[in-house]
């Protein structure tokens, strides 16, 4: 029996910090995971960069509500989830994913959590568990599951890796390079089209 476990920024939808960076004209917030394999880091890095220009999570929302997913990505999720379970596994937070999850037809999504002040300034995150997309995958074999995995940036290898298949969709040059067993598609046809031949195994 067989899973498909997603990333979502890069995959699905637009990656929110860099559409961020650039409503806000703060260009180092364009930094993500394709840049820095260590998610805790990198976010203590942007609530820092947050803090330092008095931005709060409200701000952040404002520009995720302008935000569509990528052409094309409602259509893969119909399609996938009318043959096989889904489940989106994202580093992204709750207080972000609500209105693009209503943009996708409202798929499962795994992801994690903000502490945010009185004021409405984020304090800290709260991850749902370590490495929590390799974590997820286990978790899901452990019950019985047969998983397929797709996803761009380094914080996807492990459940790629770890996964029955697994699929790099419009990644790096970089990753490609380093990763040259792994498949890469940067069409949605291709991606789907790889899916449904695992599925037949």
């Amino acid at each position: 029996m067989y899973i498909t476990c997603l990333d979502l920024e890069g995959v699905l939808v637009p990656e929110i910090w860099i559409a961020f960076a650039e409503e806000s004209g703060i260009p180092e917030l364009k930094r993500t995971t394709r840049d820095e394999p260590d998610y805790d880091k990198l976010m203590k890095w942007r609530i820092g960069v947050l803090k330092e220009h008095g931005l709060k999570l409200s701000d952040i929302q404002s520009t995720i509500a302008k935000i569509d997913p990528l052409p094309g990505a409602k259509e893969f999720m119909d399609a996938l989830r009318s043959e096989c379970q889904t489940i989106i596994i994202s580093d992204t937070f709750a207080e972000f994913a609500a209105p693009l999850m209503k943009k996708l037809g409202q798929p499962t999504i795994f992801c994690n959590s903000l502490k945010v002040d009185e004021e409405g300034f984020i304090v800290s995150h709260q991850m749902r568990c370590e490495q929590s997309k390799l974590t997820t995958v286990k978790a899901l074999q452990s019950i019985g599951y047969d998983t397929i995995a797709s996803g761009d940036s380094y914080n996807d290898l492990g459940m790629i890796q770890a996964s029955k298949a697994g699929f790099l969709f419009c990644t790096t040059d970089k990753i490609k390079k380093d990763y040259p067993e792994l498949k890469a598609f940067t069409e949605y046809s291709e991606l789907l089209g790889a899916i449904r031949e695992q599925l037949k195994k």
